[in-house]
């Protein structure tokens, strides 16, 4: 990794964060607006779901087929969630399956970093942001993601990420103006609907890498770590189900008890119903009760 890839990521990282330290008086302070709140989540909802539905169930791992224009409003989409540029971001997502906890995995919380309780802080912070400093990503793109680099939209879309990046802010800053007609409004659906949703949505998408690695429950027999981590359900929009996805990483739905909310697999089987998306992939039952982990 360059110096320079480096220090980006280390501002993507902090400038979200230090958004979100001024925010929370405010918030406190009560000066926020219904609007603000309303931008925050439609943003929020927008762009995870480009990261759920879009670069990791449809892109990464083909859970369903869709228009090439679907694809295209799910990327950039996600793309605006600030996590990277999406040919890089399905490379190392399929790198992480290929490598599950071992060596060559690009954010394990359990490959070289010792034993003991430090050792397993300091997993669990690579894991959480400590390899975005470290890794190079989209490195290997030609072996892991060869079938976004041969497409001609998606390889567009990846090299526009930084304009990307920079309607995400302009979105929610428009909004605010438009709703409230006062820069003042515009300026606080741009903290909140901007730089503290980008906070968010990366800091509960990188718990999934971490926490869903280290914490939780498992009931599948895996050959990894992950697991299931039910708090995390809402905000992740259904990617916490973390243990169901390894056990079956191709399922569009991965809450696959009735009580495992799974907004994103919800969001697939609506586009399922208004034939935007077809070759869904469903676990049945028994293929479930197959994988069961065997009791000790």
């Amino acid at each position: 990794m360059t110096r320079a890839h480096r220090n980006v990521n280390i501002a993507a990282v902090i400038v979200p964060f230090l958004a979100f330290l001024a925010a929370v008086p405010l918030l406190w302070n009560r000066l926020i607006g219904w609007s603000d709140l309303a931008i925050f989540a439609a943003v929020y909802l927008s762009t995870a779901l480009g990261i759920t539905v879009g670069f990791h169930r449809m892109l990464t791992h083909r859970a369903f087929e869709t228009y090439r224009p679907v694809k295209y409003v799910l990327a950039v989409l996600g793309s605006m969630a600030v996590q990277g540029d999406v040919i890089s971001w399905v490379s190392d997502h399929r790198k992480h399956h290929a490598f599950t906890d071992e060596e060559g995995d690009p954010h394990s919380p359990h490959v070289g970093h010792g034993e003991g309780w430090r050792a397993s802080l300091r997993g669990l912070f690579h894991a959480h942001v400590g390899w975005l400093f470290l890794h190079h990503s989209g490195a290997e793109a030609k072996r892991f993601a060869p079938d976004l680099l041969e497409d001609r939209g998606m390889r567009s879309i990846s090299k526009n990420f930084i304009p990307l990046v920079l309607m995400s802010l302009a979105l929610p800053f428009a909004l605010g103006y438009l709703v409230t007609g006062r820069l003042a409004g515009a300026l606080t659906a741009l903290l909140w609907g901007g730089l503290v949703r980008i906070f968010l949505v990366h800091h509960v998408t990188w718990s999934i890498n971490s926490i869903c690695h280290f914490f939780g429950r498992r009931r599948f027999a895996t050959d990894d770590e992950s697991t299931n981590v039910f708090w995390l359900a809402l905000p992740s929009l259904g990617e916490s189900w973390h243990h169901n996805h390894h056990a079956f990483p191709r399922a569009a739905v991965q809450g696959l008890r009735w009580y495992e909310i799974d907004l994103s697999g919800l969001i697939i089987r609506v586009l399922q119903r208004l034939g935007l998306a077809w070759n869904v992939v469903r676990i049945t039952p028994e293929r479930q009760q197959q994988k069961l982990a065997q009791p000790a």
